[in-house]
């Protein structure tokens, strides 16, 4: 249990601490602060996490999900830096308006619940395969390297590292049986920060200059402060987070054979946006659940919510031991990237199977799921799609995930509902395929 739960915390440390090493740099905090700040959210995913899988009275889904730091706040919460005259100030208006959109999301909650029945198949097949295939630029940049203005970003050392790292997972999936071989993902990383340090992509120096003890002090940048234009902005941030999760939920229900039902869903957002509203108390940022780790799941086949929450346990412990913490953080980027290959493309794969069953041999559902993967991709393909609209509007538009989601639950509304719901017995009609004989007689 410890070494699948470990497992998790590898596959979305990434993840959790890019966040406030992005905004923490923005503001120009001092080396020992943005430690600090990286092992409180960290901290608080771990929270997060037992909020999720635990659960407290209405409050957890109980799926095996881990929380952790949304992506989606890095650009308004670098906005509200740039926006500050005093950056001092930065990450206290940040706090007070992720506490806010916290409890308001926790209000609305159960109303997303309600939002279940608007997500059949083609809807979340749809979506589970946008989630892993949104995910898979991030394995790419990973294995790239850690610095797109290095010289070294992308060399051929770099993505070898990648590529060994994916054989040794694949071969170990292939070859080994039981526990071996759902720690795979694990080995595959020990292995390739093993292989990396010969090259010199290893970096111990994180672990020499950590603190062996620290606790996340309340309010250690302050108090947190309310300014609309900062909560506004974060609120967004909020419904896009929440639109995410509920796609989430669903990708995993569906993997682990216990589909996401309305109370679930309600439940597992309540989680998210308590555990949002909570992080501001020990310095932490929006919570959400971390798409990458369905993919760990779909591929070990380990269902068990209490591993995952032996994950929330190690979060937890490396946010109140940065020496531990930093032990993750000696992984190679590219390592990760080559382990991310299968993580992400796992997910894109159970979005496929999904699918599968959704009837995709009616004109109806396959022109819902052509729009709306054709619509999450945009952001991936041209990233500046969007770039003549507001910020506060391109929050929402350069999430593939949730304007996929958005046009696969539109389309399916109207065309298998709305309109008197008819509905679409007939088998796809290929484009070079020839249509039927208009001048023939009608029949009865």
């Amino acid at each position: 249990m410890a070494a699948a739960g470990l497992q998790h915390v590898a596959a979305m440390y990434a993840g959790v601490v890019a966040p406030p090493l992005i905004v923490g740099a923005a503001i120009g905090l001092s080396a020992a602060e943005l430690t600090f700040l990286t092992g409180a959210c960290l901290f608080t995913a771990g929270l997060a996490t037992f909020l999720q899988t635990l659960g407290v009275w209405k409050i957890g889904a109980r799926l095996p999900f881990v929380n952790g730091v949304t992506f989606a706040g890095v650009a308004p919460m670098t906005a509200v830096v740039a926006s500050v005259h005093d950056k001092r100030d930065a990450l206290p208006v940040i706090f007070g308006a992720v506490f806010v959109a916290g409890i308001l999301g926790f209000l609305a909650a159960p109303y997303f619940g309600k939002a279940v029945r608007f997500f059949p198949p083609v809807v979340t097949g749809s979506v589970i395969t946008l989630i892993g295939v949104s995910l898979l630029p991030v394995a790419f940049g990973w294995a790239q390297g850690p610095d797109p203005t290095a010289a070294d970003y992308g060399s051929g050392t770099s993505l070898g590292l990648a590529a060994a790292t994916l054989v040794v997972v694949l071969l170990l999936r292939r070859f080994t049986r039981g526990f071996v071989k759902q720690i795979a993902v694990l080995l595959g990383l020990v292995v390739g920060t093993l292989v990396a340090i010969p090259f010199g992509l290893t970096d111990f120096s994180p672990v020499a200059a950590a603190d062996l003890v620290g606790f996340p002090s309340p309010f250690h940048f302050g108090a947190p402060q309310f300014r609309l234009a900062a909560i506004l902005s974060l609120c967004v941030v909020m419904v896009v987070s929440m639109t995410e999760s509920t796609a989430d939920m669903l990708a995993l229900g569906e993997i682990v054979e216990r589909p996401a039902d309305e109370r679930t869903i309600a439940a597992g957002l309540r989680a998210d946006t308590l555990g949002s509203a909570l992080s501001p108390l020990f310095n932490g940022f929006m919570c959400s659940a971390f798409a990458q780790n369905i993919g760990l799941v779909a591929m070990t086949r380990i269902r068990s919510r209490y591993v995952v929450a032996t994950g929330g346990g190690f979060l937890v412990l490396m946010g109140l031991c940065p020496a531990a913490a930093s032990l993750i953080a000696v992984v190679p980027r590219p390592v990760l990237g080559g382990a991310g290959v299968v993580l992400f493309g796992s997910v894109a794969a159970s979005g496929i199977q999904t699918l599968v069953r959704a009837g995709l041999d009616k004109d109806n559902n396959v022109l819902i799921v052509a729009v709306s993967l054709a619509v999450g991709i945009i952001p991936i393909t041209a990233p500046d799609f969007y770039h003549a609209f507001p910020q506060t509007a391109r929050i929402v538009l350069d999430s593939g995930i949730s304007t996929g989601c958005v046009t696969a639950v539109v389309l399916n509304l109207l065309f298998n509902h709305l309109g008197g719901g008819r509905e679409d017995t007939g088998e796809v009609t290929h484009p070079m395929e020839a249509g039927e004989d208009l001048t023939a007689a009608p029949t009865r």
